[in-house]
């Protein structure tokens, strides 16, 4: 699932949304050739939108198709895998550092605002859900902009969540060999605006949340639409099986 993003950083949960242009609405039709008229736009819209949406969410589609082939072909997906990464404390940590856990793992970036944090949101909604079972959990926001997404950027944008999110980041080469592993989607969107600054791009990526075994296998993913009852309800299931 890929998302646009305006590149400003993400805001704080509970911070109202800043609010969009509003357009007037239109007239309605007089007779059966406005009517007529509106239904032709009303479809070339909708095609549009649709053409929009499989820009920004058909790699996830892909990455569920892929799954769901992969699960019935070989009873597992090949989703994860080995990694290394640098932690928002500046520590260096592996798979390996997480053994016994579940997984939660997310990609992202801090100056996505608004697909990130709706998920990270959710995330943490789930992770309240669970009671107890959350101790057994381990969330992960794993960046897929390290250019500016430094361990400190990564810690203070962490605390914006719940408390045992970690973020991690590292080199171009290393966020790239884990978002391959976990079939993330990321591209880099420059500013067209030739007096804009460098700085001010965007980053299209998936949006899916895996839920990874406490033995570093692939057990299920979330789309961005699910909420924190239904991901909640899964993990515990997952948990008790």
């Amino acid at each position: 699932m890929a998302d646009a993003e305006n590149g400003s950083p993400a805001p704080k949960p509970g911070e109202a949304p800043k609010p969009k242009s509003e357009t007037s609405e239109p007239a309605a039709p007089k007779n059966r050739g406005n009517r007529a008229l509106v239904g032709v736009l009303v479809i070339v819209g909708a095609v549009a939108l649709a053409l929009v949406a499989s820009r920004y969410f058909g790699e996830a589609g892909k990455i569920g198709q892929s799954i769901v082939k992969t699960t019935k072909s070989t009873g597992a997906a090949s989703i994860g895998g080995p990694f290394t990464l640098t932690d928002h404390n500046g520590k260096r940590v592996s798979d390996k550092d997480f053994a016994g856990k579940y997984l939660l793992v997310y990609f992202g970036y801090t100056y996505c605002p608004d697909v990130c944090p709706t998920g990270l949101t959710v995330i943490s909604d789930a992770l309240d859900q669970l009671g107890a079972d959350a101790a057994k959990v381990q969330p992960l926001f794993i960046t897929i902009d390290p250019h500016r997404d430094t361990p400190e950027q990564m810690k203070e944008y962490a605390t914006y969540f719940h408390p045992s999110l970690i973020g991690l980041t590292g080199s171009d080469s290393e966020i790239a060999q884990v978002a391959k592993a976990y079939r993330i989607y990321y591209a880099k969107v420059e500013n067209k605006d030739p007096d804009s600054d460098p700085e001010d791009y965007t980053v299209d990526h998936s949006a899916v949340t895996y839920l990874m075994g406490p033995k570093g296998g692939f057990l299920q993913h979330f789309s961005h639409s699910t909420d924190p009852e239904t991901m909640a309800r899964r993990i515990r299931e997952a948990i008790k099986s």
